[in-house]
């Protein structure tokens, strides 16, 4: 029947995204009415920002030029321009700002406060060029140099020594895969869910994964919270819904106004909160959880994934979070 194929059609998409691939937006399941289509600087902000190392595990860092941060030192980074993809981005910011021609290894973090202001954080290395000194400083910087991370350098921000820390990391144990933006357009921000319960996958009316697009007041990744009190209302607020991190995310950027979007592919998870109290504000030993809430709303379903190659996937990488992190600052 139809809706056979159509589970197993889902459960190859699935699949598909745990292999770190796409899949087109087709449609926005939850929220559309409450957001616009992305528009890089009008209503979206994209901040590219590379970690580069050299062969004695020192960092590249910046001096900056901008007046409000005037020779402080920081990450090349920068805000992604009209017309850009997230690389060419990143290899315009490192070359500008650095003097290095480089190439993305993988994204190591991804870090959001809304749509407004999302920020990818690439690993990356050195394929040419030369460090910028300062005979050529200019508006973008003043100069670059390698930092050992223990010499005192006045920095921007302390934000920076998480991300080489994720960096540092990374490099000893690549413990997701390698994970750069796949090169497909998207018209909104959206969080497409695989939203797991054990080993059963919360799917649209139509067996779809579902997709929501991000709201202007929240964090990207809160869309997964509006799905599932969408979907099981009385029993939302026993639950934690918890994005674990990205399979894949789409970009193609070429198109202002029309593809500035990005798909952000995530797992996450809904658990029941550990945390049960009885009517004295004891806490109760939670109830071994076998089934899923049940689905009170018709446009959704919970389905029990049959291909056990998935099945194993979708456990052991909710298990030990091997996956892309994002992160909301909010």
């Amino acid at each position: 029947t139809s809706s056979v194929m159509a589970l197993e059609q889902v459960e190859a998409q699935v699949e598909r995204l745990l292999g770190g691939l796409g899949c087109e937006v087709m449609m926005c399941d939850v929220g559309l009415e409450q957001s616009k289509p992305a528009s890089l600087r009008n209503n979206v902000t994209y901040i590219v920002c590379a970690v580069v190392f050299n062969d004695s595990e020192e960092v590249l860092m910046v001096q900056e030029a901008k007046q409000d941060c005037y020779k402080k030192w920081y990450l090349p980074a920068g805000r992604v321009e009209v017309g850009e993809s997230l690389q060419e981005a990143l290899l315009r910011e490192v070359k500008e700002e650095a003097g290095f021609e480089c190439q993305p290894i993988t994204l190591l973090l991804i870090q959001e406060q809304g749509p407004q202001w999302i920020r990818f954080i690439f690993l990356a290395k050195i394929t040419g060029g030369s460090i910028k000194t300062l005979s050529a400083a200019d508006q973008d910087s003043l100069q670059a140099t390698w930092w050992d991370r223990r010499a005192p350098l006045p920095l921007r921000g302390r934000d920076i020594l998480r991300l080489i820390d994720f960096g540092l990391k990374y490099r000893h144990d690549a413990w997701h895969p390698v994970t750069l933006p796949l090169d497909m357009s998207c018209r909104h921000v959206v969080q497409r869910l695989v939203l797991i319960f054990s080993c059963r996958i919360l799917l649209s009316e139509f067996s779809a994964l579902v997709a929501t697009s991000a709201h202007a007041t929240h964090a990207v990744t809160w869309a997964a919270n509006m799905v599932a009190q969408d979907a099981m209302p009385s029993t939302y607020y026993e639950h934690n819904v918890n994005t674990l991190g990205v399979f894949s995310l789409q970009h193609d950027g070429r198109q202002h106004g029309k593809t500035d979007g990005v798909c952000f592919n995530t797992l996450v998870a809904l658990q029941p909160d550990r945390v049960a109290r009885d009517e004295d504000g004891a806490k109760m030993p939670p109830p071994p959880a076998q089934m899923p809430p049940p689905v009170e709303n018709p446009r959704y379903v919970w389905h029990r994934v049959l291909m056990p190659g998935v099945r194993e996937k979708l456990l052991e990488k909710s298990k030990n979070t091997s996956i892309l992190p994002i992160h909301s600052l909010y």
